[in-house]
């Protein structure tokens, strides 16, 4: 049995899974992939979704520290510019139900930062193993058979050539072609589920004004329940002394891609404090825009047959809208699993582990699955969600209530926090504590615009180029 692994795909979730196999012994790691990597943080073609806005979660930054032992990725990040940002009382976030408080207790930290600046890190520390090595190439098939895969057949500059290993990890992102690797060992017939909302999002970069250093991350979530496309804007600050601004919108309700178009869908939100911001914000790019955003599911865990010496992880075994910010966590829980895996088993060719990994990573994929879907599918113009059922009508209103009560009560809102900073399972909305305060509803009155400290009133008002025509009520 050769002692490579090989990993497709030089992303967070392949770089992290080439961090866990050499850490469990593998004397050779050969990451593949089909960019020629960048010397630094910058974007690359092999990112789609590289330009827009990406939060790294509690939960996924810790994941990535377990896995990557001995380096903190959050210090490393932190030193590169990367912001921590409290979701208890670090951002101002306009929910369909209303304004979120902030509190003076903190919540989970998650880190703000441009989506190349995470790879790199990432890419940077686990490049300092030994055995890790990255090869520029396109995986074009799997060898072996349909009991156990042998290898992974690319295609670079030099030609075709198969490179041999025990252990195989396809984590080559949406652009998989793991069905057609498949079907070329004779594995036909994995089911896949699609989920297309339509979600077009639209970003450019802003230089963070002068005196405005400090300022909250801001969002305007889109509203599932209104029976209309879905539209969304956020401030995020980034390194670079650099404000990344991403504006979504479903099918029926996207951005444009001029400037004067973008300002003017931003100032259109039912609050118009994104675009009051960036009106008298130096913008540094043209805006960007990409469509690459279904929820697409392969659920190869389900496979009857599945060879050994194969596993698939983080979006090329189910990938999700990227407006909730799961991806980089999940690819992290899908690399931990690879990682308890190995330890248990000794080595990565015993058999069974293939299978078992999947398993284990579906289980955080699902999760995510949920969240994602569960939204996309009430926006009307939502392709392959078929018609809730009455279970999914009685979790979207529990959710409602939740998040109403979230406006003004402590308990619903860290019941909300702990689940989007991927920290616990989407069933810690259900925990007693936070029953009783979707029951009780908000024991205070609903914020009539933005939770601001006069600092930052003052900041938003000398920023504001809108002449005032954007200064209705904040809904």
């Amino acid at each position: 049995m050769s002692r490579r692994a090989v990993v497709v795909g030089a992303g967070a979730a392949g770089m992290l899974a080439a961090a866990v196999l050499a850490g469990a012994g593998v004397e050779e790691v050969v990451v593949v992939d089909r960019d020629e990597l960048p010397d630094g943080p910058r974007g690359r073609r092999g990112l789609p979704q590289g330009r827009h806005a990406h939060l790294l979660m509690a939960g996924g930054l810790a994941a990535m520290e377990e896995i990557v032992p001995g380096v903190s990725l959050r210090k490393r990040l932190l030193a590169a510019g990367a912001h921590e940002v409290s979701l208890g009382s670090g951002m101002l976030a306009r929910t369909p139900e209303g304004w979120l408080r902030r509190w003076r207790r903190e919540g989970p930290a998650m880190l703000t930062c441009t989506r190349a600046l995470v790879d790199w890190t990432v890419r940077a520390a686990v490049l300092e193993h030994p055995a890790v090595r990255v090869r520029e190439g396109t995986a074009v098939a799997l060898t072996g058979s349909a009991g156990r895969v042998r290898g992974v057949r690319v295609s670079g500059p030099g030609g075709e050539a198969d490179l041999d290993a025990g252990l195989v990890v396809d984590a080559s992102g949406r652009g998989t072609r793991i069905l057609a690797w498949l079907d070329g060992l004779g594995l036909p017939g994995v089911r896949t589920r699609t989920v297309d909302a339509g979600l077009v999002n639209a970003s450019r970069l802003y230089r963070t004004p002068a005196g405005a250093e400090r300022f909250p991350l801001t969002i305007v979530h889109a509203d599932p329940y209104a029976a209309r496309p879905g539209r969304s804007a956020m401030v995020m600050p980034v390194e670079g002394d650099r404000w990344l601004v991403s504006c979504g919108g479903t099918r029926g309700g996207e951005p444009p891609s001029d400037p004067d178009g973008f300002l003017r869908y931003t100032l259109g939100l039912p609050d118009p404090i994104v675009g009051r911001l960036i009106s008298g914000a130096e913008p540094l790019t043209d805006v960007h825009l990409s469509r690459s955003t279904s929820n697409v599911r392969h659920y190869l865990e389900k496979a009857p047959h599945w060879p050994e010496g194969l596993v698939v992880l983080g979006d090329a075994l189910g990938t999700f809208n990227p407006a909730y910010g799961q991806g980089m966590s999940v690819a992290a829980f899908g690399a931990r699993v690879l990682g308890r895996e190995l330890e248990r088993a000794g080595r990565p060719d015993a058999p069974g582990l293939a299978r078992r990994v999947l398993r284990g990573a579906a289980r955080p994929v699902d999760a995510a699955w949920a969240v994602a879907v569960g939204q996309d599918v009430l926006y009307p113009a939502t392709r392959g969600g078929g018609r809730p059922g009455i279970a999914d009508r009685a979790v979207t209103a529990y959710t409602r209530r939740l998040t109403r009560a979230a406006t003004g009560s402590f308990a619903a809102a860290s019941a909300l926090w702990d689940v989007t900073s991927m920290r616990t399972p989407p069933t810690r909305m259900f925990h007693p504590s936070a029953l009783l305060a979707a029951l009780a509803g908000p024991p205070l009155p609903l914020l009539t615009g933005p939770p601001l400290t006069p600092g930052e009133r003052e900041v938003l008002a000398g920023l504001d180029r809108t002449g005032g025509w954007a200064d209705g009520p904040e809904r």
